[in-house]
């Protein structure tokens, strides 16, 4: 039964920023929809970012809690305490591990809300941290529910935060399909974002989006493209030209135009910035490519999966969860540029492409929708919000793993 909106357990999500990335769209979602049952609000560690403020403009509230150094930062915990009692938070859901230490961290002053978290992916190279793990182990409490969004998550969860296997479940990410399964196969769309992108059919179009960040290499993807651009020129076969739309913004912005001017690429690399039309961009995409070093379960590959765009990809962490190579996607290892550009050419099969294609779209519509996700993350949310001498028998009927 929805709760009455002046009744509804207050659910304050605990983010690094909220700029737009994979974690930052899922936290947005849940918000929007869920919120005839429970009330949000935001804590930004770090700072509040383009989707925090479209937040606050819709009257979400939003907290900048200023994170001061990039390590540990036991003030901000108390900091985050504050803006906890403030708005008298019922459950707290971090998404990352850092927005998780630091929510335990807020223990130390306030210990009333459970806490939920989400682990999106995980930094190359992971390692163990002995102090995160005796952090975890004094500060946990048993009502606390902890996820990752992919097996190969969880697994990480465990060996190197030392969580017991028994507490960490799984939540696969979820994305409304809608939209981009609209744009499959619209010739007339293609044909319209061809020519407002200044692109023609002959052109092989790859697209990227991604934030421009060290994990996700895109100086690798830079070099696959570079390798079939002069096969083209040799007059390889498929002969075609080929041009890597770069859609996403970040701090590698400088090294990548550097890499493209001086490997001469203009031609072949467009940088689009940040943008919201994905779906219509992956209308004029022959091809989805991902090079990422570091990955938990990415939503650009699931979306692009829907709307029937073939995917390229480098396999780190939960990519596999997504992706069955040579049948759902082709992969490949992180950094082989090589290997990225003779899967890029395998999709000049047109047969071979349509059959990856329709594999890719079965396994989105069947595993990632948005509403199986958002049904699982409110039946955590409605427990958690129940006074603790009501939780035990309702956690008990909950299974151990979320799939």
């Amino acid at each position: 039964m929805t709760q009455p909106r002046n009744n509804r357990p207050v659910i304050c999500q605990v983010l690094h920023s909220l700029d737009i990335g994979g974690a930052e769209v899922l936290a947005d979602g849940l918000a929007r929809h869920l919120s005839d049952r429970f009330r949000f609000v935001f804590a930004c560690l770090d700072n509040v970012g383009s989707l925090g403020e479209r937040l606050r403009a819709d009257e979400f509230p939003v907290g900048l809690v200023n994170r001061k150094t990039p390590g540990i930062d036991w003030k901000c915990g108390f900091r985050l305490a504050a803006f906890f009692r403030e708005h008298k938070v019922d459950v707290v859901h971090a998404h990352q591990y850092t927005p998780f230490f630091q929510s335990l961290v807020s223990r130390l002053s306030y210990r009333r809300p459970p806490i939920v978290f989400t682990e999106h992916g995980r930094h190359f190279p992971d390692s163990r941290s002995a102090k995160r793990v005796a952090v975890n182990r004094l500060l946990l409490r048993s009502d606390d529910r902890l996820f990752g969004v992919g097996e190969s998550v969880r697994q990480a969860l465990i060996q190197n935060e030392g969580l017991a296997g028994n507490r960490v479940e799984v939540i696969y990410n979820g994305v409304d399909l809608a939209p981009f399964s609209a744009v499959r196969q619209d010739a007339e769309l293609r044909r319209e974002m061809r020519e407002e992108l200044g692109l023609n059919e002959t052109q092989f179009v790859v697209l990227q989006v991604a934030r421009l960040n060290p994990l996700k290499d895109h100086l690798t993807a830079l070099r696959a493209v570079e390798r079939l651009a002069n096969a083209d020129s040799d007059n390889a076969s498929p002969p075609r030209h080929v041009r890597l739309l770069l859609a996403g913004e970040g701090e590698e912005r400088a090294s990548i135009e550097r890499f493209i001017r001086d490997r001469n690429l203009e031609r072949h690399v467009t940088l689009l910035g940040a943008r919201h039309d994905i779906p219509r961009l992956l209308a004029a995409a022959d091809a989805f490519l991902l090079s990422s070093v570091s990955e938990g379960v990415p939503l650009t590959l699931i979306e692009a999966m829907a709307a029937g765009v073939p995917v390229v990809s480098t396999d780190p962490g939960g990519i596999r969860e997504v992706i069955v190579d040579g049948e759902s996607g082709l992969l490949t290892k992180p950094g082989d540029d090589a290997g990225l550009a003779e899967r890029l050419d395998c999709l000049s099969d047109s047969s071979f492409k349509e059959r990856i294609c329709q594999s890719a779209f079965e396994v989105a519509h069947d595993r990632f929708l948005l509403e199986k996700m958002h049904t699982q993350y409110r039946d955590v949310y409605e427990t958690l919000s129940l006074p603790a001498s009501c939780r035990g028998s309702r956690l008990k009927r909950e299974p151990q793993t979320t799939t």
